[in-house]
């Protein structure tokens, strides 16, 4: 369900990286490729973007599919930047909040989206709603499973936890709870990349001097995408991405903690 991709990277215009692709994030809502669940997302977008001087981003979301709104090819064609995170949607539950459950969804710098769905929702994860102060759940912008990880991991970046940290637990823990899930998971704040390969595809493609793609397919033919194996968080920034492998808790004692680094395959300029 859904596809998402984030850049960082020198400032190129939102077209450059979702629309003008001849598979890019526009495409892929109707014809992704490597899709392994739904065949269409329609049911709603979001991108959001960062300017210079201002760490919190800005955001441009909308309730249906990406190629009905006639403005957005406009708006990615003059606005730009050097970071940015954007989705397409395929709702695991057809039902309300529109706009809101497009993300990708805000915290303070942050930006994030979930391509995947959980397992039994909502009420496998109802014993998780402890763990997390009122106020958060409260807030939540939406009322579904996606809204309800982002709250998770956002309670864990707010505690201090670092990017990497906070989505690697967060995963172990809606996987423990809900078994089957598919949680491939995206963030950014404007400064760095962090995702978790966990049940459905994620690649990137990292260019010397050009910025790195994270992204649920590949947006082009470029030989030089590298496909993230299952189970996987990855963290990225302007010149380096890190993978390493995400364990189950009984492996590493605290859940995400303690695994190898997995060093990428090297793309010449």
């Amino acid at each position: 369900m859904c596809r998402h991709v984030a850049y960082l990277g020198p400032e190129v215009s939102l077209g450059t990286v979702l629309v003008e692709p001849p598979h890019g994030l526009f495409r892929q809502s109707w014809a992704p490729r490597r899709q392994r669940y739904g065949t269409v997302n329609a049911d709603g977008f979001g991108v959001g973007w960062y300017a210079d001087g201002d760490p919190v981003p800005g955001r441009y979301r909308r309730a249906g599919p990406i190629w009905g709104d006639l403005s957005f090819t406009d708006l990615a064609r003059v606005v730009r930047t050097g970071a940015l995170l954007a989705a397409v949607r395929d709702a695991t539950v057809p039902g309300a909040d529109q706009e809101a459950a497009a993300a990708p969804y805000a915290g303070g710098p942050w930006l994030f989206s979930h391509n995947g769905a959980v397992a039994g929702w909502p009420g496998s994860l109802a014993p998780l709603t402890g763990g997390l102060p009122a106020v958060e759940i409260l807030s939540m912008e939406a009322r579904n499973d996606s809204a309800f990880v982002w709250a998770l991991v956002l309670n864990r970046l707010r505690a201090g936890d670092e990017e990497g940290q906070a989505l690697a637990d967060t995963v172990l823990e809606v996987a423990r709870a809900a078994p089957g899930s598919r949680l491939n998971l995206l963030l950014t704040s404007g400064d760095s990349i962090t995702a978790t390969a966990w049940g459905d595809t994620l690649w990137y493609l990292a260019r010397p001097g050009r910025g790195t793609v994270v992204a649920s397919e590949p947006y082009d033919d470029d030989p030089h995408w590298v496909e993230v194996p299952d189970r996987t968080l990855l963290v990225a920034d302007r010149t380096d991405v890190l993978l390493t492998p995400l364990k189950e808790p009984e492996e590493t004692g605290r859940p995400g903690a303690g695994p190898v680094p997995v060093p990428p395959k090297e793309s010449p300029a």
